[in-house]
């Protein structure tokens, strides 16, 4: 096990940047990005505004989805020169939903120090003024194409933690579609342009918030409430049919009920042919 000390050793930073309100920052982080050697940001032109406000000088350069695999060997070697750097997004805390994995992956195999300077963070914030239970579990964005975003979705369908997606408005509508199609109407809550002058909570159920979901704009945080034992369908044959058309295979349909239900998996099989047969 490795214990790295700060002082002294080159330094990266991941440092938090406001969600709207520029005036969300921390001091720290405002002395820690004018003392860095370099900055490192996913969009150079949006990072310009915030430098700009708070006359930070430092050096800025872009490190984004598409140039991150070539790129981060070359920060790496930057800071091992004796170089600290700060890498920051677009908005809140790096790597949640952005790139930067890869960077602090090679970072500690190669024994540098990464601190995290925290600020804030658009899904922690819509959580703790939901008013929906802990505990929670964040995952991002869902995947933009209907059958992986719905395998996804079927995957997490049993989790009793309140769950934390992040989505563009263009496809609110589609996912809260596929959520429901998968979840049943669950209790949920849409936030949408968090610190900014039109921040809004949407309370209500999932439907409530489809109906209203196409005259909403901005950046958006949907949580939903976790699985709760009230909302299984208590038909096995019903709930394996519902998981084939989620995308499982008859045989992974069943084995996923027998588990749900505490069946025994070979009877349920033999009474699940039987069904077929009858129909």
């Amino acid at each position: 096990m490795r214990k790295l000390s700060f002082s002294g050793s080159p330094i990266l930073y991941l440092v938090a940047t406001p969600i709207g309100n520029l005036e969300d920052i921390t001091y720290r982080a405002i002395r820690i990005l004018k003392e860095v050697k370099k900055i490192y940001a996913e969009d150079t032109r949006n990072s310009s505004v915030l430098l700009r406000h708070y006359d930070i000088k430092t050096p800025l350069e872009s490190y984004h989805e598409f140039n991150q695999e070539e790129k981060s060997e070359a920060i790496i070697n930057y800071i091992l020169e004796g170089n600290d750097v700060a890498i920051i997004s677009d908005a809140g805390l790096p790597v949640i939903s952005d790139p930067g994995f890869k960077l602090i992956d090679l970072a500690v195999k190669n024994d540098i120090s990464v601190v995290t300077i925290p600020g804030p963070s658009a899904g922690i914030s819509a959580f703790v003024a939901s008013g929906l239970a802990t505990p929670f579990m964040f995952y991002g964005f869902l995947k933009p194409k209907q059958e992986q975003r719905r395998k996804e979705l079927n995957e997490l369908k049993y989790n009793k933690a309140t769950l934390i997606f992040y989505e563009a408005p263009h496809r609110i509508c589609d996912t809260l579609k596929d959520i429901i199609s998968v979840f049943g109407n669950r209790k949920a809550v849409l936030a949408r342009e968090l610190t900014k002058k039109f921040e809004e909570y949407v309370r209500g159920d999932l439907e409530e918030i489809l109906s209203l979901a196409p005259e909403l704009k901005g950046e958006m945080v949907l949580l939903v409430e976790g699985y709760k034992e009230e909302m299984i369908e208590s038909d096995p044959f019903k709930l394996i049919e519902e998981q084939i058309t989620l995308g499982l295979k008859a045989n992974e349909a069943i084995k996923e009920v027998a588990r749900m239900l505490n069946l025994n998996k070979k009877e349920l099989y033999k009474d699940y042919l039987n069904y077929k047969e009858g129909k």
